[in-house]
């Protein structure tokens, strides 16, 4: 703090500099994006106790999971539906290429976990999507795990069925 504005006077010079500089669209427009050599965009997404290693490039909208189409690895609509999600919201669909490795969890974690990586991706491809996939809620990790079993109890939280004899 090297000067000090002791009067209006002194912050009507201020707004005059403030108005030379730029706007906050602008400066979030300036975040870089960031592509691989091969023009890819990566991406880990989770959700439950499954990961999704996830890269895509432009193309035709074809998604390959595990080495397997789309259709085949996801047999439910629900499952691919999920997936389509952060494209439809960021008015991307069928202009972006996903090849993703999952393990772990079941169908439904999985898909979870590869609708977080595509989100998290097309964010580093292009970084003004960010508060288009953020306001949809497509970038938290949901944190939600299965509870573990405790002793003396049947599952979770379930008790042993209780007999008075």
């Amino acid at each position: 703090m090297a000067e000090e504005t002791r009067t209006l006077e002194d912050l009507k010079d201020l707004k005059d500099v403030a108005e030379t500089m730029a706007p906050v669209e602008e400066i979030a427009t300036l975040a870089e994006p960031k592509i691989d050599p091969q023009g890819r965009s990566y991406a880990t997404g989770k959700r439950k106790n499954a990961i999704a290693r996830v890269w895509i490039k432009p193309g035709l909208g074809k998604v390959t999971v595990n080495g397997r189409e789309q259709e085949t690895y996801f047999a439910r609509p629900v499952l691919r539906m999920i997936l389509n999600q952060p494209f439809v919201a960021a008015g991307r669909e069928n202009q972006y290429d996903v090849t993703c490795t999952v393990t772990g969890g079941g169908l439904s974690g999985q898909a979870g976990a590869v609708r977080h990586g595509i989100s998290k991706a097309l964010t580093l491809y292009e970084p003004t999507l960010r508060s288009v996939l953020k306001k949809g809620g497509f970038l938290t990790r949901d944190a939600r795990v299965v509870e573990r079993k405790k002793y003396g109890r049947a599952k979770a939280r379930r008790s042993f069925q209780f007999s008075k004899r």
